[in-house]
Formats: structure tokens, C-alpha cells, sequence
């Protein structure tokens, strides 16, 4: 008897074992799937699509070079170097591994790839309200938030609160918040506890989003934003890279 007790434990591990690769063959089939469906799409943007990219790229790396010579990381000979070889060999996305339920519903709260969109600097012709973007943490600089763009200079702030006096965001200012309803203010770790920010703690923009091969989409950010990214959407997109990368 405690022989056909042993014996029904290991086919009941086997059977799970079974279960458990079949599972893991079809996401990846899934995964390769739409990895050659997204090739073949790539193949087929359209011209206007890749200039425009082009026209984004050249920008991006145009205003980094210009910001570098400013800062004094390189002088005015290099310039046009370090131009050229952003333009040829950059990328205007990178991958960002964001953990946490401030986000939440937006973001999911398990750990979540992002694909986010470089910024060289971050101004309301470049960042508008309504986007998700990524910052340094103000009071972490070594660390980064990612929140929603609530607010920018010139906007007056009126708290819920009739004790505070409204205030208006001067030049260069943000509000940031986080948009889990169920947090608290102090636990959301947004503008409602460390106060407006500097545009120029933002670093990226949020515009895609995978929590895994087979639960992935586009991120909604203000309509301005949408329209800009739309091409670089389209060309630098790769599912089954940020698949590879993905932590969960």
C-alpha cells in the first residue's frame, strides 16, 4: 500500500512537470509568433513613418550633443562626432524594470518592462500634462519614480486640504502623481508628499508597456505625446527583446 501511495506521488510530480513545460512551450510559441508577425510589420512601415523617425532621430541627437557642449562633456570639435554617431548607433527607447502598486491600474503592481522613450531634456514642448513619465526619485537620486505628468509651471495647485494656501508652479516646476486610488497620499510617493519637481529630473516617457509574452500594450499619454511617439513606436518596438529582458 505504501508502495502505490509513492508511486501515485511521482506520476502526480511528472504530471505537473508535463504541465508545467507544455505551458512554457506555448508562450513561447506565442512569443515567436508575434516576433515574425511584428518583423514582417517593421518590414511594411511606410516611407512617411520612417522619415518621420528619422526626423525624431536627428532632433534627439542634434539636442544631446548641444546639451553635452553646454555641460562642457565635449568641446565644439566633437560635436559633430558625437552627432553622427547618436544618429547611426542610438536608439531613442531603453528598457526600464518598474516594480511597485503606485501605478496601478495603469502599470501593474507585480513588475513590469516598460519601454521608454529618451528625452535630452524635458520642457512643455517636449513633456505635456497627462503623459507618464520617468524621473529621478527626489529624494533617491540614485533611484527613479515613474508617475503621471499632473501639472506644469503656470498651473495653480489648490489643495483639498482649505488649510493650505493654492500656490502656482513657477518655470521649469512639475506635479507628478501616482494613480493607485487606494494609496494614500504619503504611501503614493508623488508630488503630494515631496512637492513639485524639476522638469529636468525627467528623463523618459513611457509608451509601451509588458507584464508578459502574452499581456503587453501601448501606454496612453496625452494626445500630443501619442502623435509624436507614434513612429518611433512603430520602428523601435521589439516584444520579444523586451520578453527576453523581462524579470518576472
Amino acid at each position: 500500500m505504501e508502495g502505490d501511495g509513492e508511486i501515485g506521488r511521482i506520476r502526480a510530480r511528472e504530471k505537473k512537470r508535463r504541465k508545467y513545460f507544455r505551458g512554457l512551450r506555448e508562450q513561447r510559441g506565442v512569443v515567436t509568433a508575434f516576433s515574425a508577425q511584428q518583423s514582417l510589420h517593421r518590414a511594411m512601415v511606410s516611407l512617411s513613418t520612417w522619415c518621420r523617425y528619422i526626423a525624431h532621430k536627428l532632433e534627439y541627437s542634434v539636442s544631446l550633443s548641444w546639451k553635452n557642449y553646454k555641460g562642457g562633456q565635449i568641446t565644439d570639435r566633437e560635436v559633430g562626432d558625437v552627432v553622427w554617431k547618436n544618429f547611426f548607433q542610438g536608439k531613442l527607447t531603453y528598457f526600464h524594470w518598474n516594480k511597485g502598486e503606485e501605478m496601478a491600474p495603469t502599470i501593474g503592481g507585480k513588475g513590469v518592462t516598460l519601454l521608454v522613450r529618451k528625452l535630452p531634456s524635458a520642457d512643455p514642448t517636449r513633456v505635456f500634462v497627462g503623459d507618464v513619465v520617468v524621473l529621478k526619485d527626489p529624494e533617491k537620486p540614485e533611484s527613479y519614480l515613474v508617475r503621471r505628468l499632473a501639472a506644469i509651471e503656470g498651473y495653480e495647485m489648490v489643495s483639498a486640504d482649505e488649510k493650505d494656501e493654492p500656490f502656482i508652479l513657477e518655470k521649469d516646476q512639475c506635479w507628478v502623481v501616482a494613480e493607485n486610488e487606494k494609496l494614500k497620499a504619503k504611501e503614493a510617493n508623488d508630488s503630494r508628499s515631496f512637492g513639485p519637481v524639476n522638469m529636468t529630473d525627467i528623463v523618459g516617457r513611457v509608451i509601451y508597456c509588458l507584464r508578459s509574452a502574452v499581456d503587453h500594450g501601448r501606454i496612453q499619454n496625452s494626445h500630443f505625446s501619442m502623435r509624436k511617439d507614434s513612429p518611433v513606436l512603430e520602428v523601435e518596438l521589439d516584444v520579444d527583446e523586451m520578453a527576453k529582458n523581462h524579470k518576472a
